[in-house]
């Protein structure tokens, strides 16, 4: 994926335009303005909230003017949203890593390393991952969101067509649901052991596996 990927991450249903960037950076200044941007936001949501995110907080974090912060975001709530999309293209690409060296893998290895994939998106920066799940409640992305759990469910699917599944859609729609929901109360309750969460899932996920094998 390219660096402006990111930007680009194209769900079938595009949010509003106000939660999109006004401008997409090409060259490698503009590139860092936006890194820059970003990671402040992050590093105010983890500290402050939602409640502690303002464009003139922002820009002095960041080290830029209020004015760069507009040139390239039209609201607070895009920057928000645009780490979103960025957290979840990390996570996305993990799992299709994953499924492109599979046949090197065995079923239950592929099963870890994806879920391993789900939770760093989770749980490397925990307190900005409660920050996010909460606006994803507030903005207008639910398009986006749905997008993104399909897009899973169709990994997930791969890995377990490749295993000989029957109805591999069906089951993969049923474990991510189970995981989303573990990794979510996991995130809730401020759980930071990433072990011995994707402990869990892996027993969640194997012994529902295993019961539909038979």
């Amino acid at each position: 994926m390219s660096d402006c990927s990111y930007f680009g991450l194209a769900f079938a249903m595009p949010a509003p335009a106000s939660v999109w960037p006004r401008k997409i950076p090409r060259q490698s200044r503009s590139l860092a303005v936006v890194d820059a941007i970003l990671e402040a936001a992050a590093r105010i949501l983890e500290r402050d909230g939602l409640a502690g995110l303002n464009t003139n907080i922002l820009a002095e974090k960041a080290g830029v003017s209020v004015g760069s912060v507009y040139q390239y975001f039209p609201s607070k709530e895009a920057v928000v949203a645009e780490i979103l999309r960025r957290k979840r293209a990390e996570m996305l690409r993990g799992m299709r890593d994953v499924l492109s060296s599979a046949e090197k893998l065995t079923f239950e290895e592929a099963i870890t390393a994806m879920l391993s994939a789900a939770l760093s998106h989770q749980l490397d920066r925990p307190e900005l991952s409660r920050a996010l799940e909460y606006a994803e409640t507030m903005l207008p992305i639910d398009a986006e969101t749905r997008e993104l759990k399909i897009e899973i469910a169709g990994v997930a699917a791969e890995c377990l067509r490749s295993e000989g599944f029957r109805q591999p859609e069906i089951l993969a729609r049923d474990i991510t649901a189970l995981c989303r929901g573990m990794i979510d109360s996991a995130g809730l309750y401020g759980e930071t052991d990433a072990a011995a969460l994707q402990a869990r899932l892996m027993a969640a996920t194997l012994g529902y596996l295993d019961r539909m094998r038979q």
